[in-house]
């Protein structure tokens, strides 16, 4: 597993990368700051609209915990044919090290919906590496 995932369902490609965020970390209280960048590429012939969200995110504890809601940072984007859509967002843990993956819900234009995967990344302080 790495930092970097991809992950195609029906067209979607959903592309995750992660980077430890030192400045916001503190390893004494513990917390450990993690963003994460987004991009999601149709790849596919139907224009599609990002509905919801579904994280797993998993420390180094085993512990999981589930973020469900509408939409990304605000926003329900419609991509056609060939469009991307980027975002950044934010994951503090208590653990130096954790995993996160998940869904997204699409709807196409006809109604139709389905899960595009969100393969697992890792979310790892560089202390977490030896």
């Amino acid at each position: 597993m790495d930092r970097i995932s991809n992950a195609t369902t029906r067209g979607i490609l959903i592309k995750a990368v992660s980077h430890f965020v030192p400045e916001k970390s503190n390893p004494v209280q513990p917390l450990y700051f993690f963003s994460y960048d987004i991009t999601i590429t149709n790849e596919g012939r139907d224009a599609a609209r990002l509905i919801s969200r579904h994280w797993r995110i998993r420390d180094a504890y085993g512990r999981v915990e589930e973020v469900r809601g509408p939409g990304v940072i605000g926003q329900q984007p419609r991509l056609e044919p060939g469009q991307s859509f980027t975002y950044t967002s934010f994951c503090p843990l208590p653990t130096d090290f954790g995993i996160m993956q998940g869904t997204y819900q699409m709807r196409y234009d006809s109604g139709e919906s389905f899960d595009a995967e969100i393969a697992p990344f890792q979310l790892i302080a560089p202390q977490a590496v030896n």
